[in-house]
Order: structure tokens, then C-alpha cells, then sequence
């Protein structure tokens, strides 16, 4: 028997903020610059869902290591100047926030930095503060389970009553590795195809959120 939804899990990047275009654009300039030309669509595969130390090691198997550091700290430097110029909610996510009654928490692949920089940005900081769980928290990052679980465990909720929105295929495969049921956000960067999959449910517009959550 499938349990009642007690949990919504947030993804940040790409679901909350829309800060995965302007990461990918900057990963492109960066390859270009730094010795691994990369086109959007290879960025989505390779990075998108990743934590950082997952796309440094990434740059470190293909360019050595101080081309990735180099590669890691111009990316904090040139992702936050666009943050602070571009970034905004996610279309149609502060309408969903206000009809969503469950409760909610975040967990997202970038640092705790990284997101009350763009949350803060967007407004939505506080809409979630307290309940923020990051990858650096666990020991291994999407599409492994650990940071789905870890945020399930404190929030004290049972994983198959929690349901994740993701806009990664690393993310949809690390909801349903945790035993969760998952929501693939198909209005950004990635493919609807790529989040297709088992207990999941392919959606293009937020603002049909809450419905499709009431509909479970």
C-alpha cells in the first residue's frame, strides 16, 4: 500500500532557483577556456544533479588537478556575479510554495553557501530555513540515496511517505534509490525523457505542483 505523502523534498538548483542555465553557460565558458570544450548538452549529462566534488573530480580525471581547482574556484567566482545580476525563482515556484500545505525541506547538491546565496537572492531563504540539507552533509552525492535519506532522518519521516522534485536525472535516480516517489520538473534544462522512470511523475509547469501532490 502506498503511504500518504508527510514530506515534500525540494531540489535547489533548477527547481527552486533557476540558476542551472546560468551554471551550465558558465561551465561552457570554462571549458572553453581551460582546455575541455564542452557543448549545454554534455554539461547536462555530465554535471547537472552533481555536487561540486563530483564535477571536480570530473575536470581533475581529465585536466589534472590544478586545472581543477583553478576550474572549481573561477566557477564559485564568475556562477555568484551571475547569481547576483540574473538569478529568480523558478517560473510558477513562489504560487506553488503558497498552496502547498505538506511540509517541505530542502536537498540540494550544492553547499550551504551556495544556497543561502541563491535562495537569499530569490527570496525564498526563509521560506525553508532550518529545514536545508546539503551533500556536503552525507558521503556521497546524487544519484546515491544518502542525502534523501539524511534529509527524511531529520525531518523524522519515514522515506516512502516523502516524495523529491527534481529537474536532474542524477536526482530522479537518487529519490527512487532512497524509496521515494519523484516528481521530474521537466521545464528546465533536462530532457522530460531523461526523467522518465519507475514512481516517477513527469511534469512541465510548477504551478501544477500542488494538484499533482494532492493527487497521490
Amino acid at each position: 500500500m502506498i503511504k500518504p505523502i508527510q514530506l515534500v523534498i525540494f531540489d535547489c538548483d533548477g527547481v527552486l532557483v533557476d540558476s542551472e542555465r546560468i551554471a551550465a553557460r558558465v561551465q561552457v565558458a570554462l571549458g572553453a577556456e581551460l582546455g575541455w570544450r564542452l557543448t549545454e548538452t554534455e554539461v547536462i549529462d555530465r554535471f547537472i544533479g552533481r555536487s561540486h566534488a563530483s564535477i571536480r573530480e570530473q575536470v581533475a580525471a581529465r585536466l589534472g588537478e590544478e586545472t581543477a581547482a583553478i576550474w572549481s574556484e573561477r566557477f564559485e567566482q564568475l556562477h555568484r556575479q551571475a547569481v547576483d545580476v540574473e538569478l529568480a525563482p523558478v517560473e510558477g515556484l513562489p504560487e506553488a510554495l503558497d498552496s502547498i500545505a505538506l511540509p517541505t525541506c530542502v536537498a540540494s547538491s550544492g553547499s550551504h553557501d551556495k544556497m543561502r546565496h541563491t535562495l537569499g537572492r530569490t527570496g525564498l531563504y526563509e521560506r525553508f530555513a532550518g529545514r536545508i540539507y546539503s551533500a556536503t552533509e552525507v558521503a556521497r552525492g546524487k544519484p546515491a540515496p544518502d542525502l534523501f535519506l539524511h534529509a527524511a532522518r531529520q525531518m523524522g519521516i519515514d522515506p516512502a511517505a516523502c516524495v523529491v522534485v527534481e529537474d536532474s536525472r542524477p536526482g530522479v535516480h537518487a529519490a527512487r534509490a532512497a524509496g521515494m516517489r519523484a516528481f521530474g520538473y521537466a521545464g528546465g534544462l533536462t530532457p522530460a525523457e531523461r526523467l522518465e522512470g519507475t514512481d516517477t511523475i513527469v511534469f512541465h509547469d510548477m504551478r501544477k505542483l500542488p494538484t499533482l501532490l494532492t493527487e497521490q
